[in-house]
Formats: C-alpha cells, sequence, structure tokens
C-alpha cells in the first residue's frame, strides 16, 4: 500500500489548524503520517499541537517563509523520509471525510502503468460553491485527453493549487520542490504547471472534496494591495524562469497584462497603483528563482 504524508503549513491560526488537523485524522483513509510545518507562529501553535496531537509531526522554521516556503521544506521533508505520496493543504482546509480515499482510487481508474503526477480535490467555499481561488483550469490542447478524463469521472488539469493537492514523490523526483522566494501566491501554479510542461499528467477528482475556509470567497483581483503586489511580482518570476516555453511566456505576459488592467478597474487607488509598480518593478529585477 502507498504511504501517504500529509503536509499542512500554517501561520497563526491554531484553531483552523485544530479543525484541518481532526478532518485529517478523521478521513476514511487516513494518511500514514502527518506534517505540520510552522512559519514561526506567535498563538501558541507548537503548545497547542504537542498538547492535543501527539501523533502530528512538527517542522518549525524559525522565520514565516510564506507558504511557497512552507511547502518547499515540508514536501522536501517527507520526500527525503519516504513517502509515496504527499498531501499539500494550507491551515484553513478542512477536507471532507472522503477526500483522501478518493483521490488515491483515482489512479486505479487510468488504468495506466505508472500513476499520475498530480491528484486534485474539488474546491468549495463554506456554502458549498466552487472556490474562486481554486477553480480547476482544464486541459484544452488535447482533446483525446479530456475525453478519456470525463469516460473515467476525471478532469484533465493544466495546474493546480496546494489545496487538498496529493504530488506523487516521482513528481519531484523530475521536477524538484516549489521555489521557496515566492513567499505566497502562484508558487503553486509555477510548480503544478512546470511538471505539466515537462509532461507529467494531473487530473482533478470531482468525488473528492475539500473545504476552503476562507473568510471570503476571494481570489486574487479582490486581494488587497500588499498582496496583489505577489501576483504582479511571481507572474514576471514565472514567464522569465528558465525551462518555460516561449508560447508559455507569452501567455504568462497575457495574464499579468491583462489582470493589471482588471485590478485597477476595481481598484484605481494610489495604493494599488504602488503595489503594481513595486511588483512589476521586483518581478523584472530580482532572481526569479533561488
Amino acid at each position: 500500500m502507498s504511504s501517504v504524508c500529509a503536509i499542512v503549513v500554517t501561520y497563526n491560526r491554531k484553531q483552523l489548524l485544530r479543525e484541518c488537523l481532526y478532518a485529517i485524522a478523521g478521513q476514511s483513509r487516513p494518511p500514514e503520517r502527518i506534517l505540520v510545518v510552522d512559519n514561526a507562529s506567535s498563538d501558541g501553535t507548537p503548545a497547542m499541537l504537542k498538547d492535543d496531537f501527539a501523533d502530528v509531526e512538527l517542522l518549525a522554521l524559525s522565520t514565516n517563509e510564506g507558504g511557497a516556503g512552507g511547502f518547499h521544506e515540508g514536501i522536501k521533508q517527507a520526500h527525503a523520509e519516504g513517502a509515496d505520496w504527499m498531501w499539500v493543504m494550507d491551515d484553513d482546509t478542512i477536507p471532507e471525510p472522503d477526500a483522501l480515499a478518493e483521490l488515491l482510487a483515482a489512479p486505479e481508474r487510468l488504468g495506466t502503468a505508472s500513476p499520475p503526477a498530480l491528484l486534485a480535490s474539488r474546491v468549495v467555499w463554506r456554502d458549498g460553491r466552487a472556490h474562486p481561488m481554486n477553480a480547476p483550469w482544464p486541459e484544452r490542447t488535447r482533446v483525446e485527453r479530456v475525453i478519456d478524463g470525463a469516460e473515467r469521472g476525471l478532469l484533465p488539469l493544466r495546474f493546480a493549487t496546494f489545496v487538498s493537492l496529493l504530488v506523487h514523490r516521482g513528481t519531484v523526483d523530475r521536477h524538484g520542490l516549489p521555489l521557496k522566494n515566492f513567499f505566497i501566491w502562484s508558487d503553486d501554479v509555477e510548480y503544478t504547471s512546470r511538471a505539466l510542461l515537462g509532461g507529467d499528467l494531473a487530473y482533478l477528482v470531482p468525488t473528492s472534496v475539500a473545504v476552503h475556509k476562507t473568510e471570503r470567497p476571494h481570489f486574487f483581483l479582490s486581494a488587497p494591495p500588499d498582496r496583489f503586489y505577489y501576483h504582479v511580482r511571481n507572474t514576471l518570476f514565472i514567464a522569465r524562469l528558465r525551462g518555460r516555453g516561449r508560447r508559455d511566456r507569452v501567455v504568462r505576459v497575457f495574464i499579468l497584462v491583462t489582470t493589471v488592467f482588471q485590478y485597477l478597474r476595481r481598484d484605481p487607488s494610489a495604493a494599488g497603483a504602488a503595489a503594481i509598480l513595486r511588483g512589476l518593478r521586483d518581478g523584472l529585477t530580482s532572481p526569479p528563482a533561488g
């Protein structure tokens, strides 16, 4: 049987983390290990884990490295310690009881010799609607793959987010780790699209469901300026990375241009414009990987 390590990245949200961990432990097919990566929380998270979740492993980072740094370190440790699958999520992800079992059942539906690189849950908000931050981006260029996936109850993907995502260890062998310097946002898009551009396969498993308990069903266009900065900077980082094809670079630049104009229409403030300019400057001058 394949071994699964659940990886939860947390920062100062111990009550949500508690709910997340109870949901993981209550899976119909629980993971063999649970690893919490704590981004230097100051709210008593380590003490809570020690007192209430003795079986949960803790990787305590000395500084807040953001979601990107947390996933980098968590996947690195779980892979080094032999996990076959790494089930990654933030602390505000509440998987439904059969979420992991449904993800693990998907490779049998495909009937292939080797498992897919990535398997993603269907992510909803608190009210059951699809969460806009984690909306699936389906494969559109290979129709035969879409039809085959539909026949098997799966949706081929172009990229996925780190909200109840199952990553096979072979993906790490072939494509390395998420990039730490993204800090937040787009690190998952970069990593999963990197794997899929390299020829790997990813699928959405609609019968696997996770609730993303953000305060609002927001996405990057409704973010405050200090967060939209990361969208601008990190999209430029992706376009500048070595190994991305010309078509992918053009797509990233197109996404950046259109989303910047959309954001300015929604928030024509001086703070919004300043965040965009800082993102453009840092995205063009800072190393995209390191």
